[in-house]
């Protein structure tokens, strides 16, 4: 009987131990990683659009969507811009999700205090809670970059997000992150 508490009590602390080594390999990465670029495919209440974006540490992102009338989506670190050719809307990025997920210093420090889940042992899942927010985060078990959000957005709509073709530490324009003009 003493024997099988020491195999469960073993098997216990070996899970822990490699969840806590996942988190800090995530951790590590995101210290690595300065800026990266990917492809991805947006879910909104059931609406798909795609693109590719590039992200550069803190809070700055530049979108491009394909198929679309020419839409984009660009944050300075203090605003935010969702352009088309036919309409123009800014927001405070402190009003949006992408405020936290942009922010990695802020992700670090919730995921160090956070549980993670498997899911189907390919995806680590993180669900961070604040100013009204919450946020699901995935990354990859395998390169802990990190592969998608879902979060409900300004409007309410439910938005799902992933990320593929993940490059990082790239060379970047000074540019990319420029507010474009109103039309």
């Amino acid at each position: 009987m003493l024997r099988c508490y020491s195999i469960c009590f073993l098997c216990i602390i070996f899970t822990l131990n490699s969840n806590a080594e996942i988190k800090e390999k995530i951790i590590q990465n995101l210290n690595k990683t300065n800026n990266f670029d990917f492809n991805f495919e947006q879910n909104i209440n059931g609406k798909i659009e795609n693109g590719n974006c590039t992200i550069e540490y803190p809070k700055k992102i530049f979108c491009e969507y394909a198929r679309s009338n020419n839409k984009i989506l660009v944050s300075n670190g203090k605003s935010l811009v969702i352009k088309t050719r036919t309409s123009y809307y800014r927001y405070p990025l402190e009003k949006t999700a992408l405020n936290l997920i942009l922010d990695k210093n802020f992700l670090i420090n919730k995921i160090y205090n956070l549980e993670e889940r498997i899911v189907n042992k390919n995806l680590v899942n993180f669900t961070i809670s604040e100013n009204d927010n919450e946020i699901n985060i995935f990354f990859d078990n395998k390169t802990f970059d990190l592969i998608g959000w879902q979060n409900t957005d300004i409007y309410q709509n439910f938005n799902i997000t992933f990320l593929s073709s993940i490059r990082k530490n790239r060379v970047l324009s000074k540019n990319l992150f420029k507010i474009p003009l109103q039309n």
